[in-house]
């Protein structure tokens, strides 16, 4: 599937950005992307209210392989093949798709939010304790330690013209 194809089958949903994502695309409106074309199949952005309408279609959640196991992604399903040939049905299947992309950035926004304001202002006024971790200071140990050692027997030697000097 090319950019053209993409603008074409959305064109009835309305003016959407198409940019490279991964190994595929992804298909934005408003700034917010709710659906992916990977290994040419065209996945929709969900929630768990519309996940029942794609699995009553027949239709599969997004899934990929890493070296040690299959991970699923249950907000995006395969949009179903048969939508391909009605686009008025996948417009209505678009916008349910980035009303689900709208609410999961909303909800990610306020739980930043929420983050943000249990913060007191007498927290902000207070200088942030700066702490290495332990492996960090045990590091900074063994150099001073071994920083003082050679230190120490710098001082120990005399320099060469003294020793010069007193072998005299």
């Amino acid at each position: 599937m090319d950019r053209e194809f993409l603008a074409d089958l959305f064109a009835p949903f309305g003016p959407v950005t198409i940019r490279r994502m991964f190994s595929g695309f992804g298909i934005s409106a408003d700034g917010v992307t709710f659906a992916l074309v990977i290994r040419d199949a065209i996945y929709l952005r969900t929630d768990a209210d519309g996940a029942a309408r794609f699995e009553a279609e027949g239709s599969r959640p997004f899934r990929y392989d890493t070296r040690t196991k299959t991970v699923t992604v249950g907000s995006y399903w395969l949009l179903p093949e048969r939508l391909l040939d009605d686009p008025d049905e996948l417009a209505q299947w678009a916008r349910t798709a980035h009303a689900a992309a709208e609410r999961a950035a909303l909800s990610k926004a306020s739980k930043t939010l929420r983050v943000t304001k249990t913060k007191t202002a007498a927290d902000s006024n207070k200088a942030p304790k700066l702490t290495k971790p332990a492996s960090a200071q045990r590091k900074v140990k063994t150099v001073a330690k071994a920083a003082g050692r050679a230190k120490t027997a710098k001082t120990t030697k005399a320099p060469a013209a003294k020793r010069g000097r007193a072998a005299r």
